[in-house]
């Protein structure tokens, strides 16, 4: 990247500033530098970028990336946040549903810039004219502050001039860093003015709309780096960033900042498991893992099993940091042998709205149940064992207990995993308004008798999509699960999850 001018002398905050409240800042005269921008950088693999769109050829059906020219960053809503005033800052280009912006007509040459991922547009902050106002997301309202003209720059880029002020969308004092924020300033035609419109759908792409389903699956969203995975589940740390655990040798460990780019972080386990390998034959191949933070603890349980078999078991680790070779075993939780009806893996905790904490697990046989567990100590409480899911002994497993609203819905996979590109696995899900069930599908079937209504399945190339988790971030649920590309490959998938007018989820 060629070296970025430093900004004119002025006075340099100790501490950021208040956001209302923008200090004034000179402008002085630069070289314009910019970024080669028929090149983006994707994971190391320098690719040929799409023609970029102009003031004249811009789509109003299509979802475009708009990146800086200075920086070569995307225009992003903060944090993925949804709500009205919530920042617009430049980030790493990852193409995320917050990167992606919609341009709707308003007349006269004017845009409002729809976010993909909130549905709001871009506006300026309290319909302000003055420079270094802030750009916020607001609720559509079609006014003066929400509209923008293109106005063309040299090589293919354009600045956004706001109807109201006139004046252009610039990132604050050239910043090249992550997190810089968004404002307006007087039209003066700099590289932080001008904005190269990258197209990230096929044309005829439908456009979603809020609480309506999509009329067929969703492909996964992007994701990089080492995303090769078996049964994944993923939280928010409270740290920042994303912690994953998946099936894998002592269990594998997967971090990522942004839920894009992901890395491998080693294995829960280092030095092996011993005691887990009465169950899986000597094998340190450990299923299933489900992770959760509380009590200042990240918990993990993790099945022990092989494959077709019931002698199975789950058990318990506990870690303050989540970093590998940082986790302690807490003993075994339940487990379940060949005489048994039901097989015990695929745990998943939840927390009731009484606080009272569950495990649901299960496999096959007679299908998902759940036992109570001592806050305490992450371990069985009592005896009784209740019955979710089932299919007389089909394939079932898998379950994803989470509570929102007024409703439990239970995620669970149907048919068969594990055959590559063959696999027939799929996502359904049931709710109820009491945690022990009982569980009925959109039709009213109940779950113990093989109901569910089908919100993932295979298509195109994601093939047996499941053994599925729901990750609650800050902008909403997301489903993560795996699925095998036609070559056979476990890969991750991540979609977000919406919720219709009946409260029934489906994913975008």
């Amino acid at each position: 990247m060629p070296t970025i001018p430093a900004p004119p002398a002025g006075p340099v905050p100790a501490t950021p500033r208040p956001r209302h409240a923008p200090f004034r800042r000179r402008r002085a005269s630069l070289i314009a530098v910019g970024l080669t921008v028929g090149v983006l950088l994707a994971g190391g693999v320098i690719a040929a970028a799409p023609p970029p769109a102009s003031a004249a050829t811009v789509d109003t059906t299509a979802w475009y990336v708009l990146v800086a020219r200075h920086s070569g960053k995307a225009l992003d809503v903060y944090e993925r946040a949804t709500g009205d005033g919530a920042r617009i800052v430049q980030w790493s280009r990852n193409d995320g549903a917050w990167q992606q912006w919609q341009f709707v007509d308003a007349g006269n040459g004017y845009y409002r810039l729809r976010s993909r991922h909130s549905g709001k547009v871009l506006d300026v902050r309290d319909s302000s004219t003055a420079d270094g106002a802030d750009v916020v997301q607001w609720s559509d309202v079609d006014r003066a502050s929400q509209q923008w003209r293109l106005a063309d720059s040299d090589a293919g880029h354009v600045r956004l001039i706001n109807r109201n002020s006139g004046k252009a969308l610039d990132v604050w004092e050239r910043s090249i860093a992550d997190g810089a924020r968004i404002s307006q300033w007087t039209d003066w035609n700099g590289t932080n003015q001008q904005w190269q419109l990258v197209r990230v759908d096929a044309p005829g792409t439908p456009t979603p709309t809020p609480g309506v389903p999509p009329g067929s699956y969703p492909d996964p969203m992007r994701v990089t780096g080492d995303t090769g995975v078996h049964d994944p589940s993923m939280i928010r740390r409270p740290t920042g960033g994303y912690l994953m655990a998946h099936t894998g040798n002592d269990v594998a460990l997967k971090t990522s900042t942004d839920r894009v780019s992901f890395r491998n972080a080693g294995s829960v386990f280092p030095g092996g498991a011993p005691w887990t390998t009465p169950y899986t034959g000597g094998s340190r191949n450990l299923w299933a893992p489900d992770l959760s933070f509380h009590d200042n603890r990240y918990y993990l349980y993790y099945s022990a099993s092989t494959f077709g078999s019931n002698r199975s078991a789950i058990f318990l680790a506990t870690s303050s940091t989540g970093a590998s070779g940082s986790w302690t075993n807490q003993g075994l939780v339940v487990e379940s042998q060949s005489s048994d009806t039901f097989n015990a893996i695929d745990p998943n905790l939840i927390v009731d709205d009484q606080g009272r904490w569950w495990l649901s697990f299960g496999s096959f046989w007679s299908g998902i149940k759940m036992i109570a567990i001592d806050p305490s100590t992450g371990r069985r409480s009592g005896s009784v064992m209740h019955s979710l899911a089932g299919r007389g002994g089909g394939a079932i497993e898998a379950p994803t207990l989470v509570r929102r609203g007024s409703y439990y819905y239970l995620y669970v996979s149907f048919d068969r995993c594990c055959q590559g590109a063959a696999s027939t696995y799929r996502v359904m899900v049931g709710r109820s308004t009491s945690v022990t069930g009982p569980f009925t599908d959109r039709s009213g079937n109940l779950l113990t008798a093989g109901g569910g209504t089908q919100i993932l399945a295979g298509h195109g190339g994601v093939n047996g999509p499941g053994h599925q988790a729901v990750l609650a971030d800050a902008d909403g649920d997301y489903l993560v699960y795996h699925y095998y590309a036609n070559n056979g490959a476990a890969l991750l998938g991540i979609n977000r999850i919406g919720y219709d007018a009946a409260g029934w989820p489906y994913l975008y």
